[in-house]
C-alpha cells in the first residue's frame, strides 16, 4: 500500500488544543470492524461495550519532563528532547541546534548542570548528564513536559496533570498513551464493579510516535523502537480471559503493540523487551479483540495500525464520519472503540 492511501484532510479547528474539563467528558465513536457499523456515543458509555470477564489492558508508563533548553560551550542555543533514559546518568536524545554538537562537546542545560555528548546513535545523541543527581530527578526539576508538535501552546500546569494518566506509574515515556487520558478513578471503579478485569503493561512511548511515514511504499518504512515490559501476572490474566471466552481490550495502540509484540513467536513472553513492530493492513492479530484509541495523524503508523485492526475502508469511513460530526482529534481529542474486523 502507498503512504498516500492514509492521508486525509483535517480542519485545524478539530485538533484539540486542551483537554475536556473532565477526563471522561469526551465523545466515543464505536466501530464494529466486522460490519463497519458506527455509533456515536459518549465516553461514559464505555462500560456498556465491555462485559464481565473481559480484560482491559492499560499502559502504565509515566511521561517524563523530557524537554530541556540550554547552550553549547561555544554559545549556540540548543533544545534537547530526551528519547530514552539509559541509566541514572545516560540518555539518548534529539538535539536541535544551528550546528550539531560533536563528540566531547559540553552543554549547559537549564543554566543548572552540564552534559557531555558521547557520540551518535543514528539520529540520536548519546549524552551523559554530569550532575550527581540521577537523570529522572534532573528532568523533573528542570525539564518541561514534551507536548505533541500539533499542540501550539507551551506546557502549562493543566498539562502537567492532564497529559498523564491517573494510573501512570513507571517513568520513561516522552508522549502519553493518550487513550488512557479519558479514564478517571470513578469509571475505573465502575468497570471493576461490573466484573471487568484490569491488567497493565509498560511501553515507554517515544517521540517517533508523531513522525509521519515519509516513504512512498509503506513496506519501506523503518519503524522506531520502543521498550516494553509485560509481567507474568498480566499474561496469566490474558490466558485466563481467553480460556473463559472473554475479550482482550487494549487501551491504546501502545498497549496493543506491547501485547502483539510479546506474542509474535507464538506463546506470549513475559519480561522486558524492545519492539519495532510495524502493524499494517494484512497483519494477523493474536491477542487483542477490541481497541480503545484516539484519532490519529494522517500518514502515521498509528493510522495504519487501526486500519489493520478494523479494515482499511471501515477506518476511512469512520474518520470521514468523525470529521463530519466534528469529533476532536489527536492527544486531547475524543476516543474510538473498535471491534476487530476478523
Amino acid at each position: 500500500m502507498r503512504t498516500q492511501d492514509f492521508d486525509f484532510y483535517l480542519p485545524d479547528a478539530l485538533i484539540a488544543q486542551h483537554p475536556t474539563q473532565q477526563r471522561n467528558a469526551s465523545r466515543l465513536l464505536h466501530l464494529t470492524g466486522q460490519t463497519g457499523q458506527l455509533q456515536d456515543k459518549l465516553f461514559v458509555d464505555l462500560p456498556s461495550f465491555v462485559n464481565a470477564g473481559d480484560l482491559l489492558v492499560f499502559n502504565d508508563t509515566r511521561v517524563i519532563k523530557a524537554r530541556l533548553f540550554g547552550a553549547k560551550n561555544s554559545g549556540g542555543a540548543i533544545e534537547m528532547l530526551v528519547e530514552r533514559v539509559l541509566d541514572a546518568h545516560h540518555i539518548l536524545a534529539h538535539i536541535r541546534a544551528s550546528r550539531a554538537p560533536k563528540r566531547g562537546a559540553l552543554i549547559k542545560l537549564a543554566n543548572a548542570f552540564e552534559a557531555e555528548v558521547l557520540g551518535r546513535d543514528g539520529d540520536l545523541f548519546h549524552v551523559k548528564f554530569l550532575a550527581e543527581a540521577p537523570v529522572l530527578d534532573l528532568l523533573e526539576q528542570y525539564g518541561a513536559l514534551p507536548l505533541p508538535p500539533y499542540i501550539t501552546h507551551a506546557a502549562e500546569a493543566e498539562d502537567d496533570e492532564r497529559y498523564q494518566t491517573v494510573y501512570a506509574k513507571h517513568a520513561g515515556a516522552v508522549a502519553a498513551p493518550t487513550a488512557g487520558l479519558h479514564f478517571d478513578e470513578a469509571i475505573l471503579e465502575k468497570l471493576k464493579a461490573t466484573g471487568v478485569n484490569i491488567a497493565y503493561v509498560t511501553l515507554h512511548v517515544g517521540a517517533g510516535t508523531f513522525q509521519p511515514v515519509r516513504v512512498d511504499d509503506i513496506k519501506d518504512h523503518k519503524m522506531h523502537s520502543e521498550i516494553y515490559e509485560i509481567s507474568n501476572e498480566t499474561i496469566e490474566l490474558i490466558n485466563a480471559t481467553k480460556k473463559n471466552g472473554g475479550n482482550i481490550v487494549a487501551v491504546g495502540t501502545t498497549s496493543l503493540r506491547a501485547l502483539e509484540s510479546a506474542a509474535q513467536h507464538g506463546t506470549m513472553q513475559a519480561g522486558q523487551n524492545e519492539t519495532n513492530i510495524f502493524i499494517t493492513p494484512g497483519f494477523q492479530f493474536k491477542v487483542v479483540d477490541k481497541l480503545l484509541t484516539n484519532f490519529h495523524l494522517p500518514k502515521s503508523t498509528l493510522l495504519m495500525l487501526v486500519s489493520a485492526f478494523a479494515g482499511f475502508d471501515h477506518i476511512k469511513n469512520a474518520y470521514a464520519h468523525a470529521i463530519a460530526q466534528q469529533y476532536r482529534f489527536f492527544s486531547y481529542g475524543d476516543a474510538m472503540l473498535i471491534n476487530k474486523a476478523n
